[in-house]
């Protein structure tokens, strides 16, 4: 059936139901009024989903089709473990509720066809499944329990409410405490449980690696590289040859270093900097990773689909295999590597009055790490300046330049949240032994100054080209967040200006510095962020709000992220004079679709890193119940508060454990307050916590209050 025989029966069929039919009516009854055949009827179920989707035709749990009845909409259900759940459907802006009595056994993640309930204003909109379309998954990660005569799959995603049971004989020989997957044969009823077979077993929980593997697996992130992709990253990572050097700028001659973490082995940049008079010649080279990455090659359909490397607490899966990411792309101190480098001539007040891009190929001198640059420029520590002498004028230049290039990004309104990273420690059979906050110093803040540089550098010269381009934006906070923001700090005596629904970054760089060291800092910070949208990518060049840059692109990690090296490909082929027409037209054709894959894919491994940082995390604090730690309070919600102690794990207080009083959620507020002693917990608020329970496989820290942490 073409596309016009299909809206051509589409027609049809919604005029039959919806114009002169009011009786609903199975697809065989439809069949033969329409005097389809039996060998057509599936076009005819087509159709009839398509009508589904459009909001225009619902259908009952038995299978008869009538007209649409209020608001029907097409989304994905996210199931939650009390049953209930949410469906995040198309053309809606937020996602609709839906009552555990109302899922028709809808399945996470399934596509389902939901009818919206009518809504007063301000409420949450609610609903019920009608119909589940299609399931989303197939497969389903957890641990396998036995029984007598069967098992079941507890799953490790709490938004999957019900186990899932499997036939002693579907078992794969799994015992009690295998983590599995398990393919699912029948997804159950609101009444039923779901049934599967084990497919894989991944090891015993108690095995090392069991647990991360099993969260990467769920993940769905590729993992290992087929090979093809290795023999053919085996192939392309020859050392540099004179052909590979010809028509290269030669740099090898400057003096430059990479500066990483000591465990670092993808040195994907390196920086020269020297001095003429009052201009600094700041040079940023980039691994030329599109050298061996060739378009359309199975390393680049590959590394296109992976999009990120994803850095876990024990591991790194990377975007391309090692031959490449720690092999011949990796800028090794004392071997010719082949660079894309961005070289500016900067001034005194940190302008770029002048800059360079071309291909070139270099030397590092010294591989140096974050720890020894700080011993050097912060410590003054004597054995460290000794070995690296004839390198101590260049970090002193560059933190010199640093302090400039910062001290401009703050005056035109950058801001700067510095929340604390995660630092863990882990033994050899992956238990974590040590975690705390990972510290930037004077050698992280010279990178991330620098590289800045070269990101804005690049993205405004390729901007005022008119080429296509994949850009790294920030948009404007949401409004209504910003005005909900504005009344809230006013209760502490801050004011924010906003012009015309619009706020510049300035107004909430300025803040920031107002609450610096204030009893408020850690509250008022906390929303601030959370009034702020997440970046992407994006072919068009809106800007970047945090930075307050007008022009801002990731240009600086080809070896992890599949933007920079599809932007390197692009300058190259500007640089090479071969950006013609035809060339002009294929990445207008194909850039929106990178830039937002790229945008998925990141997404993705923020949460896979999560996932495995909440883990350890839960780990570590297993074995500290019963103890004692003073902390933060990092978010108040109606079920309870979240603590995040000085080691950056965070624990929930749920409200059931407040027995003082009967606690509501203040949401103007944020704060949780006691209905008759009004005792008040709030963000920012420093509280004393007892370690209560961790649960590994939820991924998850309970707290109860101390009675010294108790509000007065």
């Amino acid at each position: 059936m073409d596309r016009e025989q299909f809206e051509k029966r589409k027609k049809i069929i919604y005029e039959l139901i919806c114009d002169k039919i009011y009786v609903p009516m199975k697809i065989k009854e439809m069949a033969v009024l329409l005097s389809v055949p039996k060998s057509e009827r599936h076009d005819l179920e087509e159709v009839l989903n398509a009508l589904i989707a459009d909001g225009k035709v619902q259908v009952s749990a038995k299978g008869k089709y009538s007209r649409a009845k209020g608001t029907v909409v097409k989304g994905t259900f996210i199931g939650h473990a009390r049953g209930y759940g949410f469906v995040e459907a198309e053309g809606e802006t937020e996602d609709i509720f839906i009552p555990a009595d109302q899922t028709l056994g809808a399945f996470h993640k399934d596509t389902v066809q939901v009818a919206v309930n009518p809504v007063s204003s301000g409420k949450r909109k609610e609903g019920k499944v009608i119909k589940v379309l299609s399931h989303g998954l197939t497969q389903v990660i957890g641990l396998y329990e036995s029984s007598q005569n069967y098992g079941f799959v507890i799953p490790d995603d709490p938004k999957i409410g019900k186990d899932i049971f499997v036939q002693k004989e579907r078992s794969k020989g799994a015992t009690d405490g295998h983590k599995v997957i398990v393919a699912l044969t029948d997804y159950g009823k609101a009444d039923r449980n779901p049934e599967g077979k084990v497919v894989e077993i991944l090891g015993h929980i108690d095995s090392p690696g069991t647990d991360i593997i099993s969260i990467i697996r769920a993940s769905e992130i590729p993992v290992d590289f087929s090979e093809k992709v290795l023999n053919q990253a085996e192939r392309v990572a020859k050392d540099v040859s004179a052909a590979d050097r010809a028509g290269r700028m030669d740099l090898r001659d400057w003096q430059m270093v990479t500066i990483d973490g000591e465990d670092a082995k993808d040195l994907d940049d390196a920086v020269s900097l020297t001095k003429e008079g009052s201009l600094y010649c700041l040079g940023v080279h980039i691994a030329d990773v599109t050298n061996y990455v060739q378009e359309h090659s199975a390393l680049d359909v590959e590394a296109l689909e992976r999009g990120t490397s994803v850095y876990l607490v024990d591991r790194v899966i990377p975007m391309l295999p090692q031959a490449l990411s720690n092999g011949i792309c990796s800028l090794n101190e004392g071997v010719d590597r082949l660079a894309l480098s961005c070289i500016m001539k900067i001034d005194e007040k940190g302008k770029v009055t002048d800059h360079t891009i071309a291909e070139t190929v270099i030397r590092v001198d010294r591989r140096m790490s974050y720890t020894n640059v700080k011993k050097i420029l912060e410590d003054r520590d004597a054995a460290v300046m000794e070995e690296y002498q004839e390198l101590v004028p260049l970090f002193e230049r560059m933190e010199e330049l640093s302090a400039i290039l910062r001290k401009k990004r703050i005056q035109r309104g950058s801001i700067d949240f510095d929340f604390p990273e995660t630092k863990m420690i882990l033994d050899e059979e992956g238990h974590p032994v040590e975690i705390r906050p990972y510290e930037r110093n004077v050698a992280t803040k010279i990178i991330e100054d620098f590289m800045l540089a070269a990101n804005e550098t690049v993205a405004e010269d390729f901007y005022w080209q008119q080429i296509p381009f994949v850009y790294r934006t920030h948009e404007n906070p949401d409004p209504e967040r910003v005005r909900k923001l504005a009344t809230f700090i006013n209760n502490f005596g801050y004011s924010i200006h906003i012009g015309t629904d619009e706020i510049h970054p300035k107004e909430l760089q300025k803040l920031l510095q107002r609450i610096q060291g204030s009893d408020e800092d850690t509250l008022i910070s906390r929303l601030t962020l959370r009034s702020m949208k997440q970046a992407k990518y994006s072919v068009f060049c809106t800007g970047h709000f945090g930075l307050a840059a007008s022009f801002y692109c990731h240009f600086t990690s080809p070896i992890r992220r599949y933007p920079d090296l599809q932007i390197h490909r692009i300058i190259k082929e500007c640089l090479r004079g071969r950006m013609n027409e035809k060339r002009m037209v294929h990445y207008e054709e194909i850039l929106p679709e990178v830039a937002f894959h790229a945008s998925e894919t990141e997404r993705r491994a923020e949460e896979l890193e999560r996932e495995t940082e909440k883990l350890k995390k839960a780990e570590y604090m297993s074995a500290h119940i019963g103890e004692k730690f003073e902390g933060v309070i990092s978010g108040v919600t109606a079920w309870g508060l979240y603590v995040e102690l000085s080691n950056t794990i965070e624990g929930l207080v749920h409200v059931t454990s407040l027995l003082d009083d009967y606690y509501e959620y203040a949401e103007d507020t944020y704060e949780l307050v006691g209905r008759t002693n009004n005792r008040r917990y709030k963000l920012g608020q420093k509280v004393k916590i007892i370690v209560a329970a961790a649960d590994l496989l939820q991924r998850t820290i309970d707290f109860e209050l101390a009675e010294e942490g108790m509000a007065r």
